[in-house]
């Protein structure tokens, strides 16, 4: 009789395992929240589909606490991390000296792979000299792509900020508008510089930097608020990150200004602003496949030697996200891939 009920409990495993399988195969082609859990159970026990080494990468980046941006990286570089059979470690923050002292521990610790942004580079220079002398190879994301190569990274992932601030000048005479107003929340972070001057450099009307203390956002929304109360002949604002856009948004009201507010960066939030109408544009770095290539390009240099780009930065944007493609990107942007 125990046989015969371990045989039925056996079956009914099998079945089960059908059952679900044919479910998640269901959700995955439809999305919405069934294909979101399955999405989480499938990382939570995925398993890789190679049998590589264990190897250990660690991603340092600058982010601050509570920047739904580097979510998504973090995101895109787990999900390669299960696939690619790696142990995947992150760590944090937005200042500088103590983003190095983070990529010393990984050294200390003997990792296999570093993943790194240089929003400051000049800080991180001899942190990342320091990992390339103990021989772990060294990809750089998001920002520092002119640093990277010189810094003796395997590749840079991210967008050219410079052509990322040009394409937003060229939308924004599209657009019409004549004084825009680029909003930097991190000062010293030459990334954000750069989107400026790129901007700057290709929009035919006037426009002016504002900087603001970004770890304080009723800060930045009285200083946009101010600005436009000052300035009526503003008529764009720029913001820099998507978690900005919002604050923008309110300080528009606030000041009775009829400006469009246009962010870099895309989420949850800037879709649906991008479909209501709230936000004119945002541009779309696709930080998921920032911390997804990162991860894949470094199991690939440890497997096989291989190296993308060919000495330039693989870039991945800038693309110019606007009302007609929010629709599309919304899900995505809900499920925090996007």
């Amino acid at each position: 009789m125990a046989r015969i009920r371990t045989g039925v409990r056996a079956v009914g495993a099998v079945l089960a395992a059908a059952v679900l399988g044919a479910s998640l195969a269901g959700c995955s082609s439809t999305g919405g929240k069934r294909a979101e859990d399955a999405r989480k159970a499938a990382q939570a026990g995925g398993r890789a589909a190679v049998d590589t080494p264990r190897w250990t990468f660690a991603m340092i980046t600058h982010s601050g606490d509570g920047d739904t941006f580097w979510d998504i990286v973090q995101k895109g570089a787990e999900q390669a991390a299960v696939k690619d059979n790696i142990k995947f470690l992150y760590s944090h923050h937005d200042e500088a000296q103590q983003q190095a002292q983070l990529v010393d521990a990984a050294v200390d610790k003997k990792v296999d792979g570093i993943i790194v942004t240089l929003a400051k580079p000049d800080a991180m220079k001899a942190a990342v000299a320091r990992a390339r002398k103990a021989g772990i190879p060294v990809v750089t994301v998001n920002s520092g792509s002119a640093e990277s190569k010189a810094f003796g990274a395997l590749t840079h992932i991210g967008q050219d900020e410079t052509i990322a601030g040009e394409a937003v000048g060229e939308e924004l005479n599209k657009r019409g508008r004549k004084k825009a107003l680029c909003v930097l929340h991190e000062q010293g972070n030459v990334g954000h510089e750069q989107r400026c001057d790129g901007a700057k450099k290709t929009f035919k009307g006037e426009l002016r930097n504002l900087y603001v203390e970004g770890t304080n956002m009723p800060d930045v929304q009285s200083g946009i608020e101010a600005k436009l109360q000052s300035d009526k002949d503003i008529d764009a604002v720029v913001t820099l990150g998507a978690p900005f856009a919002d604050t923008a948004v309110k300080a528009k009201e606030g000041a009775g200004s009829k400006a469009e507010v246009d962010t870099f960066d895309l989420n949850e939030k800037v879709a649906a602003g991008l479909k209501s109408g709230s936000l004119g544009f945002a541009v779309d770095q696709q930080p998921y496949l920032q911390g997804y290539q990162a991860v894949d390009l470094l199991w690939l240099y440890k497997y096989n030697a291989d190296v993308l780009g060919g000495g330039k930065p693989v870039l991945t944007g800038p693309q110019i996200v606007t009302k007609d493609q929010a629709d599309e990107l919304e899900d995505y942007a809900k499920r925090g891939t996007r």
